[in-house]
């Protein structure tokens, strides 16, 4: 077959240029990201109930959902929050792959089951349910030096011009804006003037429900109508209101001694904000915040791209003053982590022709393996399309592994017709043919071999299952494809471009004698190993001792934490504390911050808790952004630091920064985050001192770091008491008494009226200066059935309670959310490791600890990894026994990973790297490489015994003859991945960790194993040259 292309070279290239189109057209259409969709999809469940706190929304609203939720297909965990501005956010974490649509409409269905035995209140403002995509592209910040754009205009402005041109977007999943302050007609009420007109909360909502109403009034002359009837008019009545003054001009009623009483002779009314929970900041400046996160599968920097232009189309429309700036560019990540790929690539393609030229002495010889390694590379494109990939880190990252793999079968090939020519002085097309004869084998067995390495992996479930089969299909594609123009493009190269010699220069001439010499050593060793193969067999076993060491001593990780261009800042005053002050230490940690030289943007979010979820006065989120990874020398890590000890010094409250999940959509934390159940007991408070003692001994430990809660179950709160029999007495109805409350101190949602073609709500509340103080409750006025006015003082008795802000539930258990990580050199294996631990020593009865986000994903991969080393090797030994058509050989190869696991252990243990998912990868294709050398002596060596050979000469013959092939692939694909080792900037951690295991396996699986192999090779024939003796000996009695 080979023949055939060698004799029609222009063929092979034809096949070789349909594989390059091939490649560059699927290159064009094929998706930018970071990561492969490897992040669970989530659905979110949003309820909200006005005026109700924390612990009545877990009671009434999470729990009859909750109860709905278990079972759904491929739901992995859900969590709930419920916070005491009366807001519930459920959230459903699914199977990774799973289709997130139906996931959404199972949890849609399983919540209207639930949705009878919900408050009529929370019914009416009705239940929000949507796929939540976890990964925030890029926020885009709408800003005003103008006094009149405050916060709730540009929110508005936003929402009306700015949100739905987003989301018509190509590539954009959804866009938002953070604490959003839509338009409400507020009706604040004053209760002295009401008690005194003898108007109560429900009289005011009657009468709004009444008057700000839409009617159909039907039509005049509308059929049937008489026959003389010659019009038909619709006829149409005052609908609802728009302006402040009409809702004024609402007449509560109009019997009184003084004629009619307005709605503003009791209230003041005013377009405001349907809730005053949020306010978001840039730079210090107030602004309305609208993130956009990515849509399944599309481009990020496509995707970006268009927003921006997007954004600067509908800048031509803003008001004078009105500006729009981006402090939060995921995109500008992936694409300084992708270009730091590529330059690796690049690099590595120039060390690789310099390893080539200095073996093969020839630029005709290196052009060969110059053209044959980008056909294979750009190839490799159309089966990411294929297989509905995107480029990404890990693609590429196999195709810089792949440059390796790649060039190998190009030398094996040209090495061989070169050594033909030389030893045998054929010319270059019958070296050519000859060579074939011999290598082509080879070529397949390594192909096979590789793809028999790579193509299970791509099996694994979850998020290591993604991960792994992302790298390991693109690294099968690439080798597959390097297979056939190593069999049909190069060998016709060879014949066209080879010489019968080319001149030796005096610097080769040296590097030939140097090598020579080397050659001859390693020959003597080899010779010297077979000879004391006891001596060697221990060496071997004393090989495999390292390694299950190593295995133990090496601390395990999940993905190593990035500098991704931010960090996250947690900013936390004593409970109870009000949007005002969390908002001025807020600003003095941003303002302090802001100085540092690497920070570009600092974005606040006041009274957003990020870490518990929800809306809490109490609690401020900042993402400060740096400048680009070039202009500054801070890492993220250094200023995490410089935060945190700003935080530490503020006089009111403190801050806490982190790091953010490598992989976004795993927690919102880069170290671990546990929940503390208590399955028997519903206490808060019981919880909370569990939880407490358990953080102690936490903090006890010096190998972690970070401990924090956020659980605090102890917050002032007064409690209201009726005296039900004296309100019956009275002639006051219980319900009026509640309703009452929640429409003065809460917020009472009484209906809606239009604006700007949207509709909003109209809410009632008494005026701020009537709910300051414990007292103002009591001055709150119901009437009785004889019409008499009765304070709420008289009625009910107001004590001081602690009770909770903020409560939050896991899989339906009340829970409380440990954040913590281990200290520099602790791996998150290890820490989740010795949290287990002291939960188990220190932990009461009843009470159980369950991990969420990247640590529940690392526990579940923990096996998945051995399960697909063990795999490797198994389907290696089965296609190489097919290979050789006996069962001992394949072992002889097999023997060689051994060696390239303990060099790729040590080198990581020896620079402090864990094993993570990367280095795992990367693990995977040294077992594939590894035999990839030893094919190469054990296919030549069973050569030399057909022809005759002694098994201990043709072992030797075999290594001396292969050693320069050996070596010099080997190297090619050292220096090929060294950038990796030494990689700086976006995205480096991960290029670091993968490079230096490859690096230390290669080295040891080159100079070391290659030494041993031969010894395998006879140790293993002898066996079986034995037991064919025996067997032919056996059938001749």
């Amino acid at each position: 077959m080979t023949r055939f292309f060698i004799t029609r070279p222009i063929f092979a290239s034809v096949l070789s240029i349909i594989i390059v189109l091939a490649g560059f057209a699927s290159a064009i259409q094929l998706p930018i990201a970071q990561y492969p969709q490897i992040a669970p999809p989530t659905v979110l469940v949003t309820a909200t109930f006005p005026g109700a706190s924390a612990e009545t929304m877990a009671k009434t609203v999470a729990a009859p959902i909750e109860e709905e939720l278990s079972g759904i297909e491929n739901l992995l965990y859900f969590s709930s929050s419920a916070d005491s501005s009366g807001t519930l956010t459920i959230t459903a974490t699914f199977e990774v792959g799973t289709n997130i649509d139906q996931a959404t409409f199972n949890v849609s269905n399983r919540v209207n089951i639930a949705l009878p035995r919900l408050p009529d209140e929370v019914r009416r403002t009705g239940l929000v349910v949507q796929k939540r995509s976890n990964d925030i592209l890029i926020v885009v910040m709408l800003i005003s030096d103008k006094a009149k754009h405050d916060t709730l205009y540009l929110s508005n402005y936003a929402t009306l011009n700015v949100v739905d041109e987003l989301k018509r977007i190509k590539g954009v999943g959804d866009a938002t804006i953070f604490g959003g302050q839509d338009y409400s007609m507020r009706i604040w009420l004053r209760p002295d003037r009401m008690a005194q007109l003898g108007v109560t909360t429900s009289d005011v909502a009657s009468a709004i429900r009444a008057q700000n109403a839409q009617y159909a009034s039907g039509k005049i002359g509308q059929e049937p109508a008489p026959a003389d009837q010659q019009l038909a008019y619709t006829v149409v009545a005052k609908g609802r209101l728009l302006e402040p003054e009409q809702f004024g001009n609402i007449v509560i009623r109009a019997n009184g001694s003084r004629g009619a009483l307005y709605l503003k002779d009791v209230a003041r009314i005013e377009l405001g904000a349907q809730s005053y929970n949020v306010r978001t900041t840039l730079n210090g400046q107030p602004g309305t915040g609208i993130p956009i996160f990515l849509q399944n599968g599309a481009n990020a920097l496509d995707t970006a791209n268009a927003i921006k232009d997007k954004m600067d189309e509908l800048k031509q429309r803003f008001p004078e003053g009105m500006d729009y700036v981006v402090p939060y560019d995921t995109s500008l990540f992936v694409k300084a982590s992708i270009w730091e790929v590529l330059k690796t690539l690049g690099e590595a393609m120039v060390l690789i022709v310099l390893v080539v030229y200095l073996f093969l002495q020839s630029w005709r010889a290196t052009l060969i393996p110059i053209i044959a390694v980008p056909i294979s590379l750009i190839g490799t494109f159309a089966g990411l399309w294929v297989f509905g990939f995107s480029i990404n880190t890990l693609t590429l990252f196999a195709m810089v592994l792949s440059i390796g793999t790649v060039v190998d079968d190009a030398i094996i090939v040209l090495e061989n017709i070169e050594r033909l020519m030389e030893e045998e002085k054929l010319s270059p097309t019958k070296a050519a043919i000859k060579a074939m004869e011999q290598v082509s084998g080879a070529v397949v067995a390594i192909v096979l071999v590789l793809c028999a390495v790579f193509v299970p992996v791509a099996f694994l479930g979850g998020i290591a299952g993604e991960l792994y089969r992302q790298f390991a299909v693109t690294v099968a594609v690439a080798v597959v494809i390097s297979g056939v123009v190593a069999l049909t493009l190069t060998p016709a190269l060879c014949a066209i471009l080879l010489k019968k010699t080319h001149g030796e220069s005096a610097f080769f001439r040296s590097f030939n004698r140097g090598f020579s010499n080397f050659t001859e050593f390693y020959t003597r060793t080899v010779d010297l190993t077979i000879r004391h193969s006891i001596t060697g067999i221990f060496v071997f076993i004393g090989f495999i001792a390292v390694a299950i060491y190593l295995i133990k001593v090496v601390p395990g990780s999940f993905v190593p934490p990035e500098d991704q261009g931010y960090v996250v800042a947690a900013t936390i005053l004593p409970d109870g504390a009000t949007l005002a002050r969390t908002t001025k230490t807020a600003e003095a940690v941003r303002a302090a911050i802001a100085e540092d030289p690497a920070v570009s943007h600092q974005f606040v979010v006041n009274g957003f808790d990020l870490i518990g979820g929800g809306n809490k006065t109490s609690s401020a989120t900042m993402f400060v952004a740096f400048k680009d990874w070039s202009e500054r020398s801070a890492s993220a890590e250094d200023i995490v630091k410089k935060l945190t000890g700003i935080g530490m010094m503020q006089p009111d409250g403190l801050a806490v920064a982190f790091n953010p999940p490598a992989i976004r959509g795993l927690g919102n934390s880069g170290g671990f985050e546990v929940y503390v159940q208590s399955r028997g007991d519903s206490s808060p408070l019981r919880l909370s001192s569990a939880v407490n003692s358990f953080i102690e001994e936490l903090k006890k430990e010096p190998r972690l770091t970070g401990i924090n809660t956020f659980f605090r179950p102890a917050v002032p709160q007064f409690f209201v008491e009726v005296d039900e029999a004296k309100a019956i007495s009275q002639g006051v109805l219980v319900a009026d008494i509640y309703a009452t409350l929640q429409s003065t101190m809460g917020s009472l949602y009484v209906n809606d009226f239009n604006r700007s073609g949207r509709t909003y709500r109209v809410q009632m509340q008494a005026e701020p200066q009537y709910r300051m103080k414990p007292e103002d409750i009591g001055r709150v006025y119901v009437r009785s059935q004889s019409g008499a006015m009765v304070p709420l003082s008289a009625l009910s008795k107001i004590s001081d309670v602690v009770g909770v802000e903020q409560l939050e539930r896991y899989n339906g258990i009340l829970s409380a959310k440990i954040l913590g990580s281990g200290k520099n050199g602790v791996s998150s294996g290890d820490a989740i490791k010795l949290v287990e631990e002291i939960a188990a020593r220190n932990l009461p009865d009843n009470y159980q600890i369950s991990w969420t986000g990247q640590a529940y994903q690392e526990k579940r991969t923990g096996s998945a990894a051995i399960f697909a080393f063990s795999f490797a090797i198994i389907m290696v030994f089965l296609i190489l026994a097919a290979q050789f058509e006996t069962w001992v050989l394949p072992l002889a190869v097999i023997m060689a990973v051994p060696f390239a696991l303990t060099g790729a252990l040590l080198a990581v243990f020896l620079r402090g790297t864990p094993n993570d998912i990367y280095f795992q990868v990367g693990l995977i294709a040294l077992i594939g490489l590894a035999a990839k050398n030893a094919i190469l002596i054990v296919e030549f060596a069973s050569q030399k015994m057909k022809e005759g050979m002694p098994v201990a000469q043709a072992a030797i013959e075999a290594a001396r003859l292969r050693f320069r092939p050996i070596v010099m692939t080997s190297m090619t694909f050292v220096l090929g991945i060294s950038p990796l080792v030494i990689a700086t900037g976006a995205g480096s951690a991960a290029r670091r960790s993968m490079g230096t295991g490859v690096f230390g396996g290669m080295i040891v699986a080159t100079f070391i194993a290659t030494v041993f192999i031969p010894l395998f090779f006879v140790w293993l024939s002898n066996k079986r040259t034995k037991k064919i003796a025996a067997n032919v000996a056996g059938d001749s009695e």
